[in-house]
């Protein structure tokens, strides 16, 4: 009798790590910029963050316990990662049940209905957190205003991105009253994971020594953002300053952090190769660019990370490593 041969798609990789241990270094790189954002907005960011993690469990544990009738998969932290990439996308005064919506949308559409981890085209917790954005836009752009000396101003502020695209309506880019050193700290107006570049710069340091993630996707991402803002620069009148602001600006505003280390860089959703990792990369920093200049919406980051999500089978198709044991055309 003939033997039978068991066929997989590859990529086929044997590796220490398995999907707990990787999702449990991510949480650790996410610490610093929760802790950050707890301090600047205070206990409501727990409040958030824990809506969230929780919301995802049960959902995810739902679907699979009655709907797919398969082995529930909680345990592997990858909802628990959802959860708190979700939160980090919100607004810290946002209403509890637009988190659980969110939630909902995260998990039950861009995971689940797909087969679960591994089989969605999608970053889960962006396809959630657009969701939130396209059906709740006045809660999900009402950001409190961060005062340091222990408490949150009941009033919203408007984020970095949101005043200079404002200032810029009349066609000339200005950077006036944006305080860089504030946005890098964390000081500032905005989602509750984005405010603190440090702090996810800190986190990405991790990631890369633990070798959760490879340096191709974050850096293509921010040096195609900041040679695009000082191009633009250039051509807004040779101004020297804004040359060098206008790239250091939208590296700390808004998701471009956030986005670029820890969403960008899902293991589902992105290329496989190196090669083709960086062409991923530069569409996303070209996409999230034009949004922000020349959008209707300030940030663009989430919406260029799904965009090149649907473009990723195409890159892995077209972008092959060398065949072993293949002999190249002459």
């Amino acid at each position: 009798m003939a033997n039978k041969f068991v066929v997989a798609p590859s990529p086929h990789i044997h590796s220490e790590q398995s999907t707990q241990s990787l999702m449990r270094d991510v949480l650790i790189a996410l610490i610093p910029a929760l802790a950050v954002s707890t301090m600047v907005y205070g206990l409501d960011v727990l409040k958030v963050t824990a809506i969230a993690v929780v919301s995802c469990l049960i959902i995810e544990y739902l679907i699979q316990r009655f709907l797919l009738g398969g082995k529930t998969t909680i345990g592997n932290l990858s909802a628990v990662v959802t959860g708190v990439l979700l939160a980090f996308n919100l607004p810290s005064n946002i209403p509890w049940w637009i988190v659980v919506v969110g939630s909902l949308v995260a998990i039950g559409v861009g995971k689940m209905t797909f087969g679960g981890l591994g089989r969605n085209p999608f970053n889960p917790a962006l396809v959630g957190r657009v969701f939130l954005l396209i059906a709740y836009p006045v809660q999900m752009t009402s950001f409190p205003q961060p005062v340091m000396n222990g408490y949150v101003d009941a009033l919203s502020g408007a984020t970095p991105l949101a005043a200079v695209k404002v200032a810029s309506a009349g066609g000339d880019i200005t950077l006036a009253n944006i305080d860089l050193l504030n946005m890098f700290s964390g000081a500032i107006p905005g989602s509750m994971g984005e405010i603190a570049a440090l702090a996810l710069l800190v986190g990405g340091v991790y990631l890369l020594w633990r070798k959760v993630i490879t340096w191709h996707i974050p850096v293509s991402i921010l040096l195609t953002m900041a040679l695009f803002a000082f191009v633009v620069a250039a051509c807004q009148g040779g101004d020297s300053a804004l040359m060098y602001e206008l790239p250091a600006f939208h590296l700390l505003a808004g998701g471009a952090m956030l986005g670029a280390i820890f969403m960008a860089t899902d293991y589902v959703t992105s290329p496989m190769t190196a090669k083709g990792m960086l062409i991923y990369g530069v569409g996303i920093g070209l996409i999230t660019m034009i949004i922000r200049l020349w959008g209707a919406y300030p940030e663009g980051m989430s919406f260029a990370i799904l965009l090149m999500n649907s473009v990723t089978p195409l890159i892995d198709k077209y972008v092959r490593p060398k065949r072993f044991g293949l002999m190249s055309k002459k």
